[in-house]
């Protein structure tokens, strides 16, 4: 059939025609699906997405039959050029899609044969879609492992710039989203840095577990011809073989620990969305999202919403059911492969892009975000956010045991309420009355600059140590590069 063809014209021609409609297994078939059966079996409307992985996987194991001697050379060149061909019409946008031809595979196949004839036939020699579906799906989550963990180095690398500017900013640290102790700006930001580490852990971990090819194993038992495995492996660039025939095309896990990963980023960003979705408020007031992260009302002219912050919290939900999803598909399926196995894509695709999606826009509204520092300050003076210093000073000074530390100091606070102020603001007088050896020495506990450059245990809030950590993030930084 030539290209030239009508879309309408070719699908007529394909439902004419069960051996053209199913062409891999039309032969054991007298007559075509019904319309419904077509319907609920195609999913070419969303493997195209593998279109990439697919010609790759063929180009590997066509090159793989003709070494070995199983395709002749001249045949060998025929499909490189066809698939080459395949490719340009993919690219290009005019490559004619069609339910009756199922899926990816039997698309490239069908447009291939339509391209040079007979051999095209010759390239699924020793191979099923059973483990190229394997394969292409394993090439699509490491391609997507790839740009998400860019992505999410990409993301601390604007968190590290943002703590550099802050590393002396003050602001209360909570705990109940009660104020608990004063920290810096720039420690808080570097706590994301850290936990978007783990996410990209948890994504080189995935990816490498998953980088091994399932390519060979066919059906399910092996083939009967002469393949060389580590060869189309190598060449796709998997580390190595998948060992079991029957677990190279009946495993999904990398895909379930793919989207585990995905999930534990995402409740990660959705975190970080919450705390600007808070900062951002009235009654905060410690960052304004610039405009390009913000929206307003249709109806109330003076509001500024967080809708970005928001979305990336919410988007959390879909991304945690794309991994709940396939649990429950694979958790009753027997060895091997199962036809429910196609819906694995569906929510994996989504996840990724989903996550990815959010991933930008958080390194987005991190580089965008103005910081009022007056209003962190401000904030310091609410909630005793050092009543923790003065009773270390009190089992420093006095050699008190915490415990008895401890209830003095809330007898302090409590005395702070009644009068309406601050720790800082009570009298030595007001001090002794609670107890009577306090000394002076004990109000400069209470300064909130004094109780930060205290923090300074590995890994706390002081200033200095604050700019340590970040030189040793860039560092990490660069060697993840």
């Amino acid at each position: 059939m030539s290209r030239g063809t009508t879309k309408r014209a070719k699908k007529k021609s394909v439902a004419a025609n069960p051996q053209r409609a199913n062409p891999l297994w039309g032969g054991r078939f007298a007559s075509g699906p019904d319309a419904l059966m077509e319907q609920v079996n195609a999913s070419i409307g969303f493997d195209k997405a593998l279109a990439a992985q697919d010609l790759a996987q063929s180009r590997a194991h066509c090159s793989m039959l003709v070494e070995t001697g199983i395709l002749s050379r001249k045949d060998g060149h025929a499909i490189l050029k066809g698939l080459d061909a395949v490719e340009r019409e993919i690219v290009a946008g005019t490559f004619v899609y069609m339910p009756a031809l199922e899926d990816i595979h039997m698309h490239v196949e069908a447009r291939l044969a339509e391209l040079i004839g007979e051999a095209a036939g010759r390239l699924h020699t020793a191979r099923s879609r059973n483990d190229q579906v394997a394969t292409d799906f394993r090439l699509w989550v490491r391609d997507a492992i790839d740009r998400i963990e860019a992505a999410l180095g990409r993301l601390q690398g604007a968190l590290v710039a943002r703590a550099d500017e802050h590393a002396d900013t003050i602001l209360p640290g909570l705990t109940h989203l009660q104020p608990a102790q004063p920290v810096t700006f720039g420690h808080h930001l570097l706590a994301y840095f850290e936990m978007f580490d783990r996410d990209r852990g948890r994504m080189r971990d995935c990816r490498a577990r998953l980088n091994e090819s399932p390519l060979g194993a066919a059906a399910l038992a092996g083939t009967t011809y002469p393949i060389d495995r580590r060869k189309t492996a190598k060449a796709l660039g998997f580390a190595r073989p998948m060992e079991n025939s029957m677990d190279a095309v009946s495993a999904r896990d990398f895909a379930l620990e793919f989207l585990a990963a995905c999930s534990i980023t995402a409740v990660n960003l959705s975190r970080l969305g919450e705390e600007l979705v808070l900062w951002a408020s009235a009654r905060f007031r410690y960052v304004r999202l610039s405009d390009a992260f913000s929206t307003g009302s249709s109806i109330m002219p003076q509001k500024r919403n967080p809708d970005a912050a928001e979305l990336v919290r919410a988007k959390a939900g879909p991304i945690i059911g794309s991994l709940t999803s396939l649990l429950i598909t694979m958790k009753g399926l027997p060895l091997t492969y199962s036809k429910d196995m196609q819906e694995d894509k569906v929510p994996t695709f989504a996840a990724a892009e989903q996550l990815e999606l959010c991933v930008q826009v958080m390194t987005g509204m991190i580089a965008d975000l103005v910081v009022d520092k007056a209003a962190m300050r401000a904030a310091c003076s609410e909630g005793f956010l050092t009543a923790t210093d003065l009773a270390d000073w009190l089992v420093q000074q006095l050699d008190m045991p915490f415990r008895e530390a401890h209830g003095v100091v809330g007898r302090i606070v409590r005395l702070a309420e009644q009068k309406n102020v601050g720790l800082e603001d009570l009298s030595l007088a007001d001090l002794k009355l609670i107890e009577s050896r306090i000394t002076s020495d004990a109000q400069r506990a209470l300064s909130v600059d004094a109780a930060i450059a205290r923090r300074s245990s590995y890994g706390g809030t002081a200033p200095k140590l604050v700019r340590a950590a970040i030189k040793r993030a860039r560092q990490r930084l660069k060697a993840q590069r």
